[in-house]
């Protein structure tokens, strides 16, 4: 009898042990899983006092710390961290986007991942999405983050910016959207989002606008995009073993044509024209890129102009002079475009179809 008395509360407190141990699990079991891939840039930096928001060293702080600083994302999901590279965004390759792209298809292949995180340098940030935008074939979402302060200033906004992205990350509302990038609280497209200024946290924006927003740990959506996209575009990261070289000759008042000449003698395969206004061309280049184009290099007319927006045979008369479009892609984003589809030969038709899909 007094053993039965001594070890019922053990018992009591086995049981309820056991209880909360089933709890928890349940708990876990209900939030998605989360894989945060780190690369570096400001959301890792760390500047010398609280008052250096502008002037700091990137890519400090590692993946685990950085999920150790919020707590509050164990709430939202089940996170884990790689670290994929540690640098400013600003040094990423070709190669390297290559070896991201390869390890988030990967991972969007693996059943105990819901949503994959990105953590990156704003500097780049818009061309790396971009580019997995075109390449990963899933429907799970892949979400870029990044911070315009380090997570030592006052009123750092890579914190918030990091929950929003694993909520965005995590929730089935998000899926088949194409890549995402959540910053400010604002959701944009991958595809459209570009940095706009380096010193305010309300860098990004859509020329298109923003397809949504965070408030609180909950997702609002207003538009959604309707060009190709990762599962339904026609390429894949997994089949790409290097991509196409292409380079951007910025146009300006008295630019050279030397620009594109040294282009093309450096190897590249595509030339992107950073024109004025609707992708003009200044009359003393046009006879040296069209000398080039039946060389072989494709070029591509884009605009240097924020939200540009480029007509075909407008300014230039492109079918005559077998040039494409960069549509309403910035020179950067052309670049990547046309490093993908160039990785496999093409003609400048088909090239100009993938201009208008993508």
């Amino acid at each position: 009898m007094e053993e039965t008395i001594m070890f019922n509360p053990l018992r009591k407190r086995l049981a309820l042990l056991a209880l909360a141990a089933s709890t928890l699990a349940a708990l876990a079991a209900d939030k998605p899983n989360v894989v945060i891939l780190a690369t570096g840039g400001t959301i890792a930096g760390a500047g010398a006092s609280t008052l250096n928001s502008a002037s700091y060293q990137a890519a400090k702080v590692p993946v685990d710390k950085l999920i150790l600083s919020v707590p509050e994302l164990a709430k939202v999901a089940q996170v884990r961290g790689e670290q994929v590279f540690q640098i400013a965004s600003e040094s990423f390759t070709n190669d390297k986007l290559l070896a991201l792209g390869k390890r988030v298809a990967a991972l969007a292949k693996q059943a105990d991942v819901d949503g994959i995180v990105v953590t990156h340098g704003t500097d780049t940030l818009e061309e790396t999405a971009y580019f997995l935008n075109l390449t990963v074939r899933t429907d799970k979402p892949i979400v870029l983050v990044g911070s315009m302060r380090p997570g030592t200033a006052l009123s750092a906004d890579g914190a918030l910016n990091l929950y929003n992205a694993v909520v965005v990350a995590g929730s089935p509302d998000a899926r088949a959207k194409g890549v995402l990038v959540t910053l400010n609280d604002q959701i944009d497209s991958g595809r459209d989002v570009s940095k706009q200024i380096n010193i305010k946290t309300d860098a990004f924006s859509s020329q298109w606008g923003a397809l949504g927003m965070v408030v609180e740990g909950r997702n609002y959506w207003f538009r959604a995009p309707v060009k190709r996209h990762t599962a339904q575009s026609e390429f894949d990261v997994e089949q790409i073993s290097q991509l196409a070289p292409v380079e951007i000759v910025y146009s300006y008042g008295n630019v050279p044509a030397s620009l594109y000449e040294a282009a093309a003698a450096g190897g590249a395969k595509a030339i992107i024209h950073a024109g004025t206004g609707n992708g003009s061309v200044a009359d003393r280049a046009v006879s040296t890129l069209r000398k080039l184009r039946q060389q072989g290099v494709q070029i591509i007319r884009s605009a240097r102009v924020a939200g540009g927006f480029v007509l075909r045979n407008a300014e230039q008369p492109d079918d005559q002079y077998d040039w494409v479009v960069a549509h309403d892609l910035n020179p950067q984003k052309a670049r990547i475009l046309a490093s993908v589809a160039l990785a496999q030969g093409r003609s400048s038709q088909d090239l100009q179809r993938i201009f208008w899909e993508y």
